[in-house]
């Protein structure tokens, strides 16, 4: 191991570290959540599952992109606004979404909501659209033509890896690791 890959092991290390201890700090601030939590076994709020998954990124990403020590900084921070943005438009569209099933309720003859919601819904997806492809482009600026081709591969990875994450955990429903149903029922 080379000097310069031991140093980006270990900010990479380091980066991902500071990141799961934000990710702690909020879980122990969510005090009386956690008295409920422990009679059912560990469970990870989705705003610690998506910290740790944006770690997980970090810390793939400086390996496979062979960042050096000038992108690092740079892509780590354009990175962040990239992915904080995708789940804050995900959350939007997701909202908005629910507000249009609302309406479409039998019989509730809102066709006017209806209709500024699905425009609302439009726009949203073409503003987020624009501010996904300016933060794409950003990170793009950090890195070569090779690394962005791997960067793009990477995404693909981790994203079919959290999908089989999420259809494993479905298909045990909701079980513990050790197959037994909730509530210790065996």
């Amino acid at each position: 191991m080379t000097a310069a890959t031991a140093a980006r092991s270990r900010r990479a290390a380091s980066v991902l570290l500071l990141i799961l201890a934000g990710a702690i700090t909020a879980q122990a601030q969510d005090t009386a959540a956690r008295g409920a939590r422990a009679a059912r076994g560990p469970v990870v709020r989705p705003a610690e599952l998506a910290t740790m998954l944006d770690a997980y990124t970090i810390v793939q990403a400086q390996t496979a992109l062979e960042l050096t020590d000038a992108q690092f900084g740079q892509f780590v921070t354009r990175l962040k606004r990239l992915q904080e943005n995708r789940r804050r438009n995900t959350i939007v569209r997701n909202r908005l979404l629910q507000e249009l099933r609302a309406l479409m309720a039998p019989g509730s003859g809102a066709e006017n909501a209806i209709k500024e919601k699905l425009q609302a819904l439009r726009e949203h997806t073409e503003q987020s659209a624009a501010a996904l492809r300016r933060d794409s482009d950003a990170v793009d600026e950090v890195l070569d033509l090779r690394q962005q081709v791997r960067f793009r591969l990477l995404e693909e990875r981790l994203e079919r890896m959290k999908l089989d994450l999420l259809m494993r955990a479905r298909d045990r429903g909701g079980r513990p690791a050790d197959g037994r149903k909730p509530g210790g029922g065996g």
